[in-house]
């Protein structure tokens, strides 16, 4: 199973929205199928254009790995070794930080993952969950 066109929108949408109510910086929202293809994306106003790049690195690693972007982080701290290698399998296009979020469906089957950039790493996140939550999923910080 992957993620559809209307959940992922609506994870857009929401966690935009919350990112308002949060007062955050102009946030830059991805959401990547299972294979970590682009399902949609939106940029803010205001959010600078280099933005995509590092949501779809948040969310690239995370679907990649099967690893949420706190675990990827810990993992960098413990083993930068292993992530420097990672990143070289994977063309630079990991980003090991907090707001690449694991989509799970209600199995707890991987089905995508969502990146989230623009603020703080933690403040990403929550806003990611925002809208993972509005669409009935289960996201993995």
């Amino acid at each position: 199973m992957t993620i559809s066109l209307r959940k992922a929108r609506t994870i857009i949408r929401k966690a935009l929205e919350k990112g308002r109510e949060m007062e955050l910086k102009p946030l830059s929202v991805v959401v990547l199928d299972a294979g970590g293809h682009v399902q949609a994306f939106e940029r803010e106003d205001g959010a600078a254009p280099g933005r995509f790049a590092i949501a779809h690195g948040k969310a690239y690693g995370a679907v990649m790995l099967g690893m949420a972007g706190s675990a990827q982080m810990k993992r960098a701290e413990d083993q930068a070794y292993f992530m420097a290698a990672v990143n070289g399998v994977f063309g630079g296009q990991v980003i090991p930080v907090p707001g690449g979020v694991l989509l799970r469906d209600k199995k707890g089957d991987v089905i995508g993952a969502v990146g989230v950039t623009g603020d703080s790493s933690d403040n990403d996140a929550i806003a990611a969950m925002a809208g993972i939550e509005a669409a009935a999923l289960t996201g993995e910080i």
